[in-house]
């Protein structure tokens, strides 16, 4: 574990990061049209996540992206509102802790940046992750907000910052 870190993306993570997001997204069996393997964005995370009141973190194990996760505001919804994004870890990362680790980092930012409710969208089957939602306060919700063009996801949860 001493050698896994978190921190923020950089322009040199784009095609690792893109690569990581979109196997993972592959072997999740997630539909490639209307959710986030069809998000320009992947290409671009850095640029994407350089702008106003959003991050995006990746997990690095000596060296190797690993997995990241990322707060935007909710596109069409209103200024108190971000949304957790694209929050994926290769099968090496996960069950050690991280996904909580980078659920805090997120939400910490989240707060700083006077988001007082985050949204995320999710598959039903993703079990582990649901898991963690449920633990850190997230509610189901019972149909989506604002307009992320992932008409493809089944599942909708907020929490209270």
């Amino acid at each position: 574990m001493d050698t896994i870190k978190i921190r923020a993306v950089t322009l040199e993570d784009n095609p690792e990061l893109a690569q990581v997001l979109r196997d993972v997204l592959v072997e999740m069996g997630v539909p490639k049209i209307g959710t986030a393997y069809a998000d320009i964005a992947l290409d671009v995370m850095y640029e994407t996540y350089s702008q106003s009141r959003k991050a995006y973190f990746v997990v690095e194990d000596a060296g190797k992206v690993i997995g990241g996760a990322g707060i935007a505001p909710l596109e069409d919804g209103d200024l108190n509102t971000c949304e957790l994004q694209k929050m994926y870890f290769l099968a090496e990362a996960r069950g050690k802790g991280i996904g909580l680790k980078m659920m805090n980092k997120c939400l910490d930012f989240a707060r700083e940046q006077a988001f007082t409710r985050c949204y995320l969208e999710t598959m039903p089957y993703m079990e582990a992750a649901r898991k963690l939602y449920h633990k850190v306060g997230f509610k189901p919700l019972d149909s989506p907000m604002g307009n992320t063009g992932h008409h493809s996801c089944q599942e909708w949860m907020i929490k209270k910052l």
